[in-house]
């Protein structure tokens, strides 16, 4: 009975955010990237406006995926995909 009630709720709540149209948006956009891509260029990329209130808008969005390790931020404000890792 305990294992039925037990949950793991970071990564649940990791997958629904990953999982949402907005999050699919930014994941499609630098799975095609051939290079690191600034909020800026995600938002042209998806055909949204560049102005400051749309980036701003968007750049939280590559940040929480940073956190979850989807993505990395390899310099501030350049995001891509991480790479997978290998189980040891």
């Amino acid at each position: 009975m305990l294992s039925l009630t037990e949950q793991t709720v970071p990564e649940t709540a990791a997958d629904v955010t990953a999982t949402s149209p907005a999050y699919q948006q930014i994941l499609a956009v630098l799975r095609t990237a051939t290079t690191p891509m600034r909020a800026k260029d995600i938002c042209r990329t998806r055909g949204r406006g560049t102005t400051a209130k749309d980036t701003e808008g968007l750049r939280g969005k590559p940040e929480r995926l940073v956190a979850r390790q989807i993505l990395t931020e390899p310099e501030p404000g350049l995001f891509v995909l991480a790479l997978p890792t290998s189980p040891a």
